[in-house]
């Protein structure tokens, strides 16, 4: 029988610094993403935006320009959109699941033969499929009001 080395279990400093990077490193992305876009961020709006690690963050960010959008980044492609169409985060999941849902038609319907095309399509499905498990799940929004 094989000496098996168990990994000791992390502790509580380190869950936190895991997390803690995970959700820097997802905002960066957030703010790259907006930036490449022509948008300055300015204050993110910490209170409405939600982080479910390790999945995805939506990040409520007001920019330098006065407007606010919701931006989603984590383990999915970032995208972002003016707040004015969704109430609130959970509500923005909804909108990014049926926004890559039909991207994704739409890059299929045109006759995407290149490799590259159809994996992104495929991503955009499968995305789109998770963000919707997640807008679904009551239990993450047990807390957020009515």
């Amino acid at each position: 029988m094989e000496n098996q080395e168990q990994k000791p279990q992390p502790t509580q400093a380190e869950i936190e610094a895991a997390h803690n990077q995970w959700t820097r490193e997802t905002l960066d992305r957030a703010n790259k993403h907006l930036a490449e876009k022509g948008i300055l961020p300015k204050t993110i709006l910490d209170k409405e935006s939600r982080y479910l690690v390790p999945m995805c963050a939506i990040w409520k960010i007001k920019s330098q320009q006065g407007k606010t959008y919701w931006v989603v980044s984590g383990n999915l492609p970032t995208d972002h959109v003016e707040v004015t169409a969704a109430s609130n985060a959970r509500d923005a999941l909804r909108y990014f699941s049926f926004q890559w849902q039909m991207k994704a038609e739409e890059i299929m319907s045109t006759g995407a033969r290149e490799k590259a095309q159809v994996d992104f399509a495929n991503l955009l499905v499968n995305r789109a499929q998770g963000l919707y498990e997640l807008y679904n799940n009551e239990k993450l929004w047990a807390s957020e009001p009515a």
